[in-house]
């Protein structure tokens, strides 16, 4: 039985989330903890990457930590992003995201509408003569350059964060029935901590196909994976799991129910039998004592006859 999940990620923002309902739904618990967190690479190591920041007329973000670190770093390097640079984005999302650092004006910022590489990258060759800027982390786990030569488009690639293992109280229990992931790194951080760790019968679920590999890879059991056909997020994927989670453990208690009754009614069978041998070992005490009485009786009458000659 389900009853204590580990979300790898930080708690939902507002008071209602799928998440919440899951917990109403199914009496678990859910304790959003992030295994890991991002931190933006020292100046020294940007600038051993020789890139110069003000060469290029347009920065592609796919993360709000992109726009977090793009930001922190031309501030702590003292460079003013230029008013009329371009910003495009992985989707509205995070192009909404922007406006914490300059004002969102529509001939200046783009995003793609499915969410999808594809559909960026032709949004971005509509404007091949921009040299675009891509910030990401340092631990990636797609190499965009292909396609943006394919488009010819001029860019260049460089690291401004990286994700690192967060460090676990181990003075707290580690006790979960199951563990979801959303990234390679999340799974990482499982080993960093506990190098010695065994995953045992705690069930392991993940969303997306870079955290599955890496559970695989690292021998870890992979039980619940999203997005699947008809199952595009993991809360929906959670809430199939645990509703056949569910149903299982139900036929087990009425299995586990119904083995105390069969066993009495074997107890009740094989009485029976006693009881009938009782009954007839009563007749033949009876027979036994009027036998005796017969015995007593001749011996009587023998004794009597010769006082009546």
């Amino acid at each position: 039985m389900i009853k204590k999940i580990l979300i790898s990620q930080p708690a939902p923002s507002g008071a209602k989330s799928p998440y919440y309902d899951l917990e109403e739904k199914y009496g678990v618990k859910l304790e959003f903890r992030p295994l890991v967190h991002v931190e933006r690479l020292h100046e020294r190591e940007f600038r051993a990457q020789k890139v110069n920041i003000l060469a290029h007329t347009a920065v592609i973000f796919n993360s709000q930590h992109a726009i977090d670190h793009f930001f922190s770093m031309c501030k702590s390097l003292r460079i003013t992003v230029p008013a009329d640079m371009k910003y495009f984005f992985i989707s509205e999302k995070v192009a909404l995201y922007i406006q914490k650092y300059v004002q969102y004006r529509k001939r200046k910022v783009f995003f793609s509408k499915t969410g999808q590489w594809a559909d960026l990258i032709d949004l971005m060759s509509r404007h091949r003569k921009e040299t675009y800027l891509f910030p990401q982390n340092e631990v990636h786990h797609q190499d965009m350059t292909p396609l943006f030569e394919a488009k010819r488009l001029k860019h260049t690639v460089c690291h401004m964060y990286r994700t690192v293992s967060t460090q676990l109280d181990k003075s707290q229990p580690f006790d979960y029935d199951m563990i979801v992931f959303f990234t390679p790194s999340g799974v990482h951080s499982i080993t960093d901590n506990f190098p010695d760790y065994k995953q045992g019968k705690t069930l392991f679920g993940c969303y997306g196909d870079a955290a599955a590999n890496t559970i695989e890879e690292l021998g870890y059991r992979l039980d619940l994976k999203a997005p699947q056909p008809g199952v595009p997020s993991i809360t929906a994927a959670l809430d199939l799991f645990l509703e056949n989670m569910a149903k299982e453990d139900a036929q087990a208690a009425k299995k586990k129910a119904a083995k105390p009754a069969v066993k009495a009614k074997a107890k009740t069978t094989e009485a029976k039998p006693t009881a009938t041998k009782a009954v007839a070992k009563a007749p033949a005490k009876k027979a036994t004592a009027a036998k005796a009485k017969a015995t007593a009786a001749n011996a009587s009458g023998k004794k009597a006859s010769p006082a009546k000659e």
